[in-house]
């Protein structure tokens, strides 16, 4: 199933310009041998029965289940385990980051026999979330390298605070308050000067005020007022972008292009124009070729799906009420010590596990199934002896993925990352900011002169994450490049003086700032972000075929390639595998990771949609 969390983020700025907007574990213990143990993650108790296969199903099964997906069902292994519990099960998780680590933290509670190995490539783990603290004249600060806060929304941000309170960190979180200048205050450099976007808070009669006169939102009124008596799109279209898909919804490309391109430089650091709308804007996509306008079928925007509900039931209660109070008066949150504390606490949390190893620095060589064992063989450059798993769940990118598995998966070699430097600056100055904030995107349409170092944006760090540093002054990060270095090579990619020079470029002609930094960081992340291009849902409707086939359901994917980028994202697609991977749903340990892509996302509403009454039974 698509996700949500990035059309939300993009959309709830559209729709802020149109009308207001109403703002609406038990605790682990360790048994002697170190063992984790919990309760299960399932509200229902699944059917116990006697003793099956590792499989899973009985025998008869198994070899109708190989033959189905075009493998010899091979020789079962005599081992036996009661369903659920995991035990004598090898398990392998590829890749080090946080889809891996929130996969073996789920495996631990789900599946507190098996055994689970981690292999990263690097010396160190936690992937993306990479938070340094440094030290300055008046105390210390926190640079993100990568992402600095969560949004805790609704279903998905869930799982997160699942993690979180099972780990005891909610005496840790720290939380920006929607009434804050750094929920309430963001802007879009356009054309030449920072344009605030408008807020409920500040009163209707200014929001109407600035849509109708910000040069950034030029064609919004028309645009959505007449979205619903535009044409529908040709039915056998199987999928476009984003950009050509708002285009043709709203009349013109103004609003695309100032705006929405902002948008999408924010979250994937990508072209409209090539990010798709069936994969990022699912239920747009849906509602247009189901009523032929997304108005009409504005009604049913905020149902929830059928998972989703099961979610919120499964974790609504369970996360206390402390914590959901403040996740409700919350815009975004991060940790004490930034997000790594949230990587560094899932770590610490899987080495006190005697069933948990860690391999570091070891490159996967290849993947491949054995169809004797039933089993995944797995080869480093390190070990090439192979060593067999009853499963394997990768968190790697998916070209990656499909690199160490030859050429079995050939779809995911296609989908494309971009790369990002990140410049994050501290300056000893608390007020040098000309406004408060969150921070500011740069749209595709601005004048190459205003942006010749092809600048995505600039977060103002002191106001979107309150309360991470005790030193004052001003911290900034200048983010740099994603789609627009996609010819560059290793060779063209800017250095470290170069980055700060670039970023420093920025603040001048951007924010009238020459001050000279006290503190610097540099990070060029290289392939960091993946690219839901035109077609990308059908990319995974192939490998999830190719998977099952290849791999006969051994081989599970997650991460930030499939099912969406944001740590939410990543997270929720940890623990729906691992739960797929327990309770018997889809066969018992045979599962690809992307049982949901292409399914609705478009929940009808028990009122018609622009008629308000009730649809005609069928």
């Amino acid at each position: 199933m698509p996700s949500r969390l990035s059309e939300h983020s993009l959309t709830t700025a559209l729709k802020q310009c149109t009308f207001p907007v109403r703002h609406k574990a038990v605790q682990q213990r360790r048994l002697g041998t170190g063992i984790l143990r919990s309760r299960s993650l399932h509200t229902t108790i699944p059917c116990r029965h006697p003793r099956l296969q590792k499989s899973g199903i009985s025998g008869h099964d198994v070899n109708s289940r190989a033959k189905a997906i075009g493998t010899s069902s091979g020789s079962q292994s005599a081992a036996t385990a009661p369903i659920g519990t995991g035990e004598d099960y090898n398990i392998a998780i590829i890749g080090g980051g946080v889809s891996g680590l929130a996969s073996a933290h789920y495996l631990t509670r789900e599946l507190p026999y098996a055994k689970v190995t981690i292999y990263e490539a690097s010396d160190r783990l936690g992937g993306w979330l990479n938070s340094k603290k440094v030290n300055v004249g008046n105390g210390t600060i926190v640079f993100e390298q990568g992402p600095r806060t969560i949004r805790p929304v609704r279903p998905t941000g869930l799982a997160t605070l699942d993690v979180v309170k099972t780990l005891g960190l909610e005496s840790d979180v720290l939380t920006t308050s929607k009434n804050s200048a750094g929920a309430i205050n963001r802007y879009i450099y356009y054309p030449d000067r920072l344009c605030e976007l408008p807020h409920p808070s500040v009163g209707v009669w200014n929001v109407l005020w600035t849509i109708l006169t910000s040069p950034v939102l030029k064609g919004a009124v028309s645009g959505f007022l007449f979205e619903k008596s535009r044409p529908r799109r040709q039915m056998n279209l199987e999928d476009e972008s984003i950009g050509s898909f708002l285009t043709r919804r709203l009349g013109s490309s103004d609003i695309v292009d100032n705006l929405a391109s902002a948008g999408l430089h924010g979250i994937y650091a990508g072209d409209i124009y090539q990010l798709s709308a069936k994969s990022l804007m699912p239920w747009f996509w849906e509602a247009e070729g189901k009523y032929g306008s997304c108005w009409d079928a504005y009604a049913s925007y905020n149902i929830p799906t059928k998972k989703d509900r099961q979610l919120v039931k499964d974790l609504g209660n369970k996360l206390g009420h402390p914590l959901t109070e403040r996740m409700r008066e919350a815009s975004v949150y991060t940790f004490k010590g930034g997000l790594g504390t949230f990587a560094n606490a899932m770590v610490t949390d899987l080495r006190q596990n005697p069933q948990v190893e860690f391999k570091l620095e070891q490159n996967i060589r290849s993947l491949d199934y054995d169809s004797e064992a039933d089993a995944i063989s797995v080869r480093t450059t390190e070990n090439p002896e192979p060593v067999l798993y009853d499963h394997v769940i990768s968190g790697i990118g998916a070209a990656k993925l499909a690199k160490v598995t030859g050429e079995k998966l050939p779809s995911l070699a296609t989908i494309h990352s971009v790369t990002v430097m990140v410049v994050n600056l501290f300056f000893d100055n608390p007020d040098l900011l000309p406004v408060e904030g969150f921070g500011y995107l740069i749209p595709r349409s601005i004048a190459f002169e205003q942006n010749p170092e092809r600048a995505l944006g600039v977060i103002f760090d002191s106001y979107s994450s309150e309360g991470v540093d005790s030193a004052q002054g001003t911290k900034v990060t200048v983010m740099l490049g994603g789609h627009w270095w996609d010819d560059f090579s290793g060779s063209e990619y800017p250095d470290e003086e170069e980055g700060v020079h670039m970023a420093r470029a920025i603040l001048k002609r951007h924010l009238n700032i020459d001050a000279e930094p006290e503190k610097v960081l540099v990070g060029l992340h290289r392939e960091c972000i993946p690219q839901y291009n035109v077609g990308h849902q059908q990319k995974l409707i192939t490998a999830r075929d190719d998977l099952m086939r290849e791999f006969s359901g051994r081989l599970s994917v997650v991460g930030s390639s499939y099912t969406g980028v944001g740590l939410n994202d990543c997270v929720r697609a940890a623990r729906d595998t691992v739960l797929a991977l327990g309770d018997g749903t889809n066969g018992l340990w045979r599962i690809t990771g992307l049982e949901d892509i292409g399914k609705p996302v478009l929940v009808e509403s028990p009122v018609a949609p622009g008629s308000f009454q009730r649809p005609p039974s069928r």
